[in-house]
């Protein structure tokens, strides 16, 4: 068994559920395009302002499609977890990225989230809280049983794990 001592920032073992590309691209739809659609709804109707609206339209629609196109599939690569019976890893972000191991000692709360459209696509979020001012361990984008397995094991191991969270 691991001492804390040991525990050591490395990359986690599990990609999130690959389900996860799909809610990250619906959600950067439901971003990016609505300024553009209004852009060329006013574009269709206003004809003496076409020219105008029609390079609002460009201008907001070119950097919001690039977005839905990269973002997702770059977050994919970098979003990872990992729980052991000593810690928990995590690595997120996609421009700026962030890694963290959290020892199941300082574990305070262990919560699940499930937004509209995670469960559209059978996913789910635990959340891992510490008392620590960096703030809570965020784990998003895995299958909603995984998850489910997860706060389990989750729960029983930190009360098994003797610490200082409390």
């Amino acid at each position: 068994m691991e001492s804390h001592d040991n525990l050591r920032l490395r990359p986690p073992r599990h990609r999130v559920d690959r389900r996860a590309i799909g809610w990250w691209t619906l959600q950067s739809a439901l971003f990016a395009l609505p300024l553009p659609l209004v852009f060329g709804i006013l574009w269709a109707s206003i004809p003496p302002t076409r020219e105008f609206f029609m390079w609002a339209t460009l201008i907001s629609l070119v950097p919001g499609l690039l977005y839905m196109a990269v973002m997702p599939a770059w977050r994919y690569r970098v979003h990872r977890w990992e729980a052991t019976n000593e810690a928990v890893y995590a690595a997120s972000g996609w421009l700026w990225q962030q890694w963290r191991v959290v020892p199941l000692s300082r574990v305070q709360t262990v919560d699940t989230l499930r937004g509209p459209l995670q469960q559209m696509f059978g996913l789910s979020g635990v959340t891992v809280t510490t008392a620590s001012a960096a703030g809570a361990v965020k784990i998003k984008g895995i299958d909603h049983k995984l998850a489910g397995d997860l706060v389990e094991h989750l729960a029983t191991y930190t009360q098994a794990v003797p610490g200082d969270a409390t």
